[in-house]
């Protein structure tokens, strides 16, 4: 079997990297990439080596999404034009996820738009992400789409802290199928709450939904924009007699105040996967990342070798 080639975006340089230690040189090729930038801002991207009969993954993920996005289509066109034999993007945070219907009068449904340039513009073959913010996103693709489920990555973490009054939460909802299923597979019960917002990021009241009084719970979510939702509720957890309170959120964008809000929350800690890096400098003493490298080498060599990628998720 051949050697696969990985090129990695800017956004996700860190990630290709790692990825690309775990494959080992007998597995996979990472290639650089050279991008010259004009004084407006735009730029072009080079691949340096010749990839001409190759399976290309390009990783970059699409948080800060425009340029990002750009960037990952950019590439995705360099490969097709450099004769490579498949491209796969690899894209473990999926930007504009969260705009996947049409919810008022006259706004586009951007995920869906997305999902188009990617296919057409960039040229792909096959879409690799990571907890996709709604599944009907997997639908707006005509290519092979595997949306793995940071999850795995998770519940060995969860048992791991033997937490004696184990409960799994969402802080909405929307949220609450998710939630089941990690209370199925940790074997506990769940409760939900119910948020009620006027704008976006800002929630205006929020009901606990169940009983939590010396509960060590886990609260389960996609992502961690503002935090404003998830601060909301441990606050509210604890406020009706949690032991403690833990997130688990696959995706930290941490806009704005967010990490200043995590250190003075009364979170124990936020667990997060790498699917985005964290900001330097900001303060993260509450903040533990989980390496979603080792799963995405995986899923990335049993597709190279047309392995079933069953055995990766979950089963309850």
């Amino acid at each position: 079997m051949s050697k696969v080639v990985l090129i990695a975006g800017r956004a996700s340089s860190y990630l290709a990297t790692e990825i690309a230690g775990i494959l080992g040189p007998k597995k996979a090729d990472l290639i650089n990439v050279d991008i010259l930038t004009f004084s407006d801002k735009e730029f072009v991207p080079q691949i340096t080596q010749s990839i001409r009969g190759k399976n290309v993954f390009i990783i970059q993920s699409t948080f800060e999404p425009v340029d990002n996005l750009i960037e990952a289509i950019f590439l995705g066109d360099a490969a097709m034009r450099g004769s490579a034999k498949s491209i796969t993007f690899v894209n473990p945070y999926y930007g504009f996820g969260r705009q996947e219907r049409k919810d008022k009068p006259r706004v586009p449904i951007s995920a869906k738009v997305v999902a188009g340039m990617i296919e057409h513009e960039g040229h792909f073959n096959r879409v690799i992400t990571m907890d996709l913010h709604a599944d009907q996103i997997e639908g707006y693709f005509d290519i092979p789409v595997d949306n793995i489920y940071a999850s795995a990555i998770f519940i060995p973490y969860i048992k791991s802290l033997n937490l004696p009054n184990l409960l799994i939460a969402s802080p909405d909802t929307g949220g609450s199928k998710r939630a089941n299923k990690y209370a199925n597979w940790l074997d506990c019960e769940m409760v939900l709450c119910y948020k009620n917002r006027e704008i976006a990021n800002q929630v205006k009241t929020m009901t606990l939904i169940g009983d939590v009084r010396g509960k060590d719970v886990v609260l389960v979510d996609d992502i961690f924009d503002t935090g404003n939702t998830l601060i909301k509720a441990s606050n509210l957890m604890i406020d009706n007699g949690a032991r403690s309170v833990r997130g688990v959120i696959t995706h930290p964008v941490m806009s704005g105040l967010s990490y200043e809000e995590i250190e003075n929350s009364k979170f124990t800690e936020v667990v997060v996967c790498n699917t985005i890096p964290l900001q330097k400098g900001r303060p993260c003493s509450k903040i533990k990342v989980l390496t979603t490298a080792n799963l995405f080498a995986d899923v990335i060599w049993r597709i190279s070798t047309n392995q079933s990628l069953s055995c990766l998720f979950l089963k309850k």
